[in-house]
């Protein structure tokens, strides 16, 4: 493998980079000004990934992995909010992950492509852990934003936990709801919560 077979992988980190600067755009319409980006629910997702996967028995490793591909996508589509996909669908997961990978060395290509479809599929164990993690992610990132004030995302934070399907998600969701955002805080200082 020479320089040149690096070229387009080096050019996708380039481009994954711009996933910092990408705002998750639903969260505009509850009114937050300067919502997460794209790369920072990724993060929090693939963490959480691997908390359901290990509670379930599945393979955290795998489902975290899941979880950080799962809107690598957004860096050419976007992150289209959901209403915003009644008017005009979002690209096609695998076939945008096709055009970012089809210069890239065949192992990595079919290996990004791999994760991609099976996040995609949603059948796999770790694949629906991955994927209570993108919801539970965003329940807790519309927590966090009301008790910013932002009144509106409780719609978020319903809707996200309504989509729950693992056992372990959904107790872990119910554990979120009867906390409030600061509350490990003041756990860690010895504080009464």
């Amino acid at each position: 493998m020479g320089d040149q077979d690096l070229a387009d992988v080096a050019h996708f980190l380039w481009e994954a980079g711009t996933l910092k600067s990408a705002r998750r755009t639903g969260w505009w319409m509850a009114g937050v000004r300067d919502p997460e980006s794209v790369a920072e629910h990724a993060w929090r997702a693939s963490l959480i990934a691997s908390v359901i996967a290990t509670l379930e028995g599945a393979d955290a490793a795998r489902a975290a992995h899941l979880a950080v591909w799962h809107d690598s996508q957004e860096t050419r589509t976007g992150d289209v909010n959901h209403l915003g996909k009644k008017y005009a669908a979002p690209g096609d997961p695998e076939a945008v992950t096709a055009d970012q990978t089809a210069g890239m060395p065949e192992v990595l290509r079919g290996a990004i492509r791999a994760v991609v479809a099976e996040y995609e599929a949603g059948e796999t164990p770790e694949a629906v852990c991955a994927r209570d993690a993108d919801k539970l992610e965003c329940m807790v990132q519309g927590l966090e934003y009301k008790a910013q004030g932002y009144e509106a995302a409780q719609r978020w934070v319903d809707n996200s936990r309504a989509r729950i399907v693992t056992e372990s998600g959904q107790r872990l969701a119910d554990a979120l709801l009867a906390q409030a955002p600061l509350d490990w805080l003041r756990a860690a200082l010895g504080e009464r919560t």
